[in-house]
């Protein structure tokens, strides 16, 4: 990861996606380094997308649902990060800044979508 924080969201996704990218590539070519790159190439970039669909959201409840889903992505992301590391596939201070850069953008998903939901009751009130 870059040694200065990103900041925009948006940003820090695109740039996870790229570095999940780059750790699939270094992944064993065997039957569990291809399962293991498959699953993880598609819940590792997936959040990006389905934040930039957020952004576009049709209501506060579409855009809940959303969020939940890139959270859930980001959330089997950080399993097969762990994964890996546990097998150690590859160096483990790649796949911990790795996992650090997906808890942080764990959590921001997390308060979003609380801050949303608490917003999306208070409008019902």
């Amino acid at each position: 990861m870059k040694e200065s924080k990103i900041y925009d969201l948006e940003d820090r996704l695109v740039e996870f996606a790229g570095q999940v990218i780059s750790i699939v590539e270094g992944l064993p070519e065997n039957r569990a380094g291809r399962h293991i790159a498959g699953q993880l190439i598609r819940s590792g970039t997936s959040p990006a997308p389905n934040y930039g669909e957020a952004q576009s959201a049709e209501s506060r409840k579409d855009f809940i649902h959303k969020m939940k889903i890139a959270l859930k992505e980001l959330r089997e992301t950080n399993i097969w990060l762990r994964l890996i590391e546990r097998q150690s596939y590859l160096a483990g201070d790649i796949i911990e800044q790795l996992r650090c850069e997906c808890n942080e953008l764990i959590s921001i998903f997390v308060k979003s979508i609380k801050t949303a939901e608490r917003n999306l009751k208070a409008q019902k009130d």
